[in-house]
């Protein structure tokens, strides 16, 4: 039920995944997907140079792919809380 719920990704956010610039990590006993340190430190970059107004339109294309990551990331996260969450209200029930 919860994968129905899921946005389909767009061509440049499924090229960052298979480069894996994602990866899962372990918060409270759930897995969590996470930007890898290396897309973190290049969005922080992108996010400098929109401050000073430098963005080329690569960069500008390259930030709205990752802002599209992060949206799906937190979807899916999202997702995976509640589904943990609402699994450990059923058994306590």
């Amino acid at each position: 039920q919860a994968i129905q719920q899921l946005p389909k990704l767009k061509n440049g956010v499924k090229k960052l995944i298979n480069d894996q610039s994602v990866n899962l990590k372990i918060e409270q006993g759930v897995v969590i997907f996470r930007a890898s340190k290396e897309m973190q430190t290049r969005i922080e970059d992108l996010l400098e140079k929109v401050k000073t107004d430098s963005l080329s339109a690569a960069e500008e294309k390259e930030l709205t792919i990752y802002q599209e990551l992060d949206d799906y990331l937190s979807h899916v996260n999202r997702l995976i809380r509640n589904s943990t969450h609402n699994s450990e209200v059923s058994l306590a029930a």
